[in-house]
């Protein structure tokens, strides 16, 4: 498939195939994709927690979605991924490498950072996972882990403290589902967020 094509494509997934397992040879290509990505001194501040079993899966959705979070039937479609990945950045590899002499830092102060690449990279490595499953045929679907739920899901998995989940991705074959809500704002066409030369000065000018 061309990335023009992959990029047209992608969209959200929120209902899977639950009878139509994943080849676990795709999943480790598809996180072959992600450390591929791009990071700040090649830091590669990521890691990737998958869960491939049922059993794995219903503990973490009852670590992420308690039932008062009113999601019902979202969680209906989602549950039925057979997978799951879990990115988490990593924000010391960031201040480490920054502090070695190639990079002429003498301390690991994080306010010399304009913004948390640690995060920004590891959404870079998860939106190659996106393509990547398009690209192979299989529906995904990025979305949030409450921070109230933050404690229970690393009590759930053993994630360390110094990693921070940014995000969870479902993974599997796409069955029916109906389009986000949301879409009906419609999507802003380039030349209406393109500043050429000066803010303010679009593609039209």
């Amino acid at each position: 498939m061309e990335l023009s094509e992959a990029i047209r494509r992608r969209r959200m997934v929120r209902n899977y195939d639950a009878s139509r397992p994943v080849d676990p040879a795709l999943v480790d290509k598809l996180l072959g994709y992600a450390v591929h990505a791009p990071s700040a001194g090649f830091s590669q501040g990521w890691e990737f927690l998958v869960l491939t079993t049922e059993e794995e899966r219903a503990r973490f959705w009852a670590a992420t979605t308690p039932p008062e979070s009113g999601l019902t039937s979202w969680l209906e479609g989602m549950s039925r991924a057979p997978v799951i990945v879990v990115p988490h950045s990593h924000r010391d590899a960031y201040l480490d490498r920054y502090a070695e002499p190639d990079k002429g830092w003498s301390d690991r102060d994080e306010a010399r950072w304009p913004v948390p690449y640690w995060h920004i990279d590891t959404g870079m490595a998860s939106l190659l996972v996106l393509l990547g499953a398009v690209d192979e045929g299989l529906g995904a679907c990025f979305f949030g882990i409450p921070p109230a739920s933050d404690a229970a899901y690393r009590e759930a998995f053993g994630v360390p403290p110094q990693y921070t989940p940014i995000g969870a991705i479902t993974i599997g074959y796409r069955a029916a589902d109906a389009k986000s809500p949301s879409l009906k704002r419609g999507r802003r066409e380039s030349q209406t967020v393109t500043h050429r030369g000066r803010w303010g000065a679009n593609a039209d000018l």
